[in-house]
């Protein structure tokens, strides 16, 4: 079941780099910091395998991290603002995990300062949910989270991409090391389907 739905993620992944170019890259990597887990251990290596002289050199190295980035930076900004929209009772979001994201999102930032933004970025899984709490709590200027949200995620995008790019047509290879991630990832979907139904169904 998880393996399938792993599959099919994956390979909606490379269809839409295949169909759009870079500007597939930008719209993935947009939606993985908007809070939808597609996984940018697929989307960069397997364009940074594209950039590559066995993926016959169809996208530029370079092109292919900036833009990775840059759509992260887009998507980490809306998931903030929806953020900023909670803050500011826009919004509604009043649930269990969301609080305990804000807890954790505010513990991580004492600790860290505004730089766990920048080291946020280099962590599976939680980069692609760390902008909506910090849009609620709110305790960077917008230049500065942007600064950082880009700056960690050009090097995160670059590490991928530089892997693809260098494994080639092998690059799937990467899965094995990545899988436990894409596990964690699956298993958030599940979870938050289960929790918008069971929400649904007891506001009916």
């Amino acid at each position: 079941m998880i393996s399938l739905i792993l599959a099919t993620i994956s390979n909606f992944a490379l269809d839409v780099i295949g169909w759009g170019g870079y500007f597939g890259i930008f719209v993935l990597m947009a939606l993985e910091s908007a809070n939808i887990p597609i996984p940018s251990e697929v989307i960069m290596p397997f364009s940074g395998f594209l950039a590559s002289p066995s993926g016959k050199g169809i996208f530029d190295l370079w092109m292919v991290v900036f833009i990775g980035a840059f759509g992260n930076l887009i998507g980490s900004l809306f998931s903030y603002w929806l953020g900023y929209l909670v803050r500011h009772n826009v919004l509604h979001w009043d649930n269990g995990r969301v609080s305990g994201d804000v807890g954790r999102a505010r513990k991580w930032l004492d600790r860290w300062g505004d730089w766990a933004i920048f080291i946020s970025r280099l962590l599976p899984v939680v980069r692609t949910f760390i902008s909506f709490p910090l849009g609620i709590i709110k305790t960077q200027s917008l230049w500065r989270f942007s600064y950082l949200t880009f700056l960690g995620s050009f090097i995160w995008s670059l590490f991928l991409a530089y892997l693809g790019f260098i494994f080639g047509k092998n690059w799937e290879t990467l899965h094995i090391y990545f899988r436990k991630f894409d596990y964690l990832i699956v298993a958030l979907i599940i979870v938050g389907i289960i929790y918008v139904c069971y929400d649904y169904w007891k506001k009916k």
